[in-house]
C-alpha cells in the first residue's frame, strides 16, 4: 500500500468516525428537544457511511439503556405489560422473522428499507392520524400494531411513530404515555438486538462502539434541552421532516 493509500484510507476512516458521532450528537438533540427520535436521526446518517444493520446496530445500547431507565422511572411496568401483551408478543415474533428476512438483502436493498421506514415516519409525524379504539377492539387494535412496528423495526429499528400515532389514539395520560411506551420500546429493542446477534447481523463490536455512542448521546441531550427553550417546537419538527425526507431520497438514490 502506497502512502497516498494510506492516507486516503486514514481520511475515510476519520470522516467515518466523524459522522457517526455526529449522528449520535444529532441524534440525542432530537430526543432531548422532542422526547423522542434517537433512531429515527443516527440511523439513517450512519447509513451513509456505514451498512445499515451495523448502523442499526450501533444504536442498541443508547437506545436501550435509555428505555430501561425511563421504564423503571415511570413505575408503570406491571400496567403496561399486562395491557400491552397483544402488541409486546406479536412485535416480538414480527421483529425475530423480519431480521431473518433481511438475510437475504443486500446493503443497497438494506437502504431502500431504511429509507422507506423513513418516508413512513415522515408521513405519520406530519400527518398526526387521529382514530379512537374501542376498549374492547384494543387487544386486536395491539396485536395488528405490534405486526406492523415489528415489520419496520426488523429492517430499520424505527418503531417510534407508529408506537407513538397508536398510544395517542389510547388518550392515555402523559405519564402512562411515558411508562407504557418506554415498555413497549424496550420489549421491541431486545428481541430486535439479540435476533441481529443471532443471525450475524451484528456482533460485540457493533456493541461495544454503541457503548461509546453514549457520549456524545448525552450531549445530544444537553444540547436538544437547550434548543427546546430557545425554538419553537414547529420550526424544529420542519426541519427535521425537511433533513428525513433529504436522507430518504439520498438512501433511494445511492440504491
Amino acid at each position: 500500500m502506497t502512502d497516498l493509500q494510506i492516507i486516503l484510507l486514514e481520511a475515510v476512516v476519520s470522516a467515518t468516525v466523524l459522522i457517526c458521532f455526529a449522528a449520535f450528537v444529532l441524534g440525542g438533540l432530537v430526543k432531548g428537544t422532542l422526547g423522542v427520535g434517537l433512531p429515527l436521526l443516527a440511523v439513517p446518517l450512519m447509513s451513509m457511511v456505514i451498512p445499515s444493520p451495523r448502523a442499526i446496530g450501533m444504536v442498541a445500547v443508547p437506545v436501550l439503556l435509555s428505555n430501561l431507565w425511563q421504564m423503571i422511572d415511570g413505575q408503570r411496568i406491571v400496567q403496561g405489560w399486562s395491557r400491552f401483551w397483544p402488541l409486546i408478543g406479536m412485535q416480538l415474533i414480527s421483529t425475530i422473522l423480519t431480521v431473518r428476512f433481511t438475510l437475504s438483502l443486500n446493503e443497497h436493498e438494506m437502504n431502500q428499507m431504511v429509507a422507506a421506514s423513513m418516508l413512513l415516519a415522515v408521513f405519520l409525524m406530519v400527518l398526526k392520524p387521529t382514530f379512537e379504539v374501542a376498549p374492547q377492539r384494543e387487544k386486536k387494535a395491539s396485536a395488528l400494531v405490534g405486526l406492523l412496528s415489528g415489520l419496520l423495526g426488523g429492517v430499520s429499528s424505527l418503531t417510534g411513530p407508529v408506537i407513538i400515532t397508536y398510544l395517542m389514539a389510547l388518550k392515555l395520560s402523559r405519564e402512562e404515555f411515558i411508562g407504557c411506551i418506554s415498555i413497549i420500546y424496550l420489549s421491541s429493542g431486545l428481541p430486535l438486538y439479540a435476533a441481529m446477534l443471532y443471525y450475524g447481523r451484528m456482533d460485540f463490536v457493533d456493541l461495544s462502539y454503541s457503548a461509546m455512542a453514549l457520549v456524545p448521546m448525552a450531549l445530544g441531550l444537553y444540547l436538544g434541552k437547550m434548543i427546546r427553550n430557545k425554538m419553537s417546537e414547529n420550526r424544529f419538527r420542519l426541519i427535521l421532516y425537511t433533513y428525513l425526507v433529504l436522507m430518504s431520497i439520498v438512501l433511494f438514490a445511492r440504491s
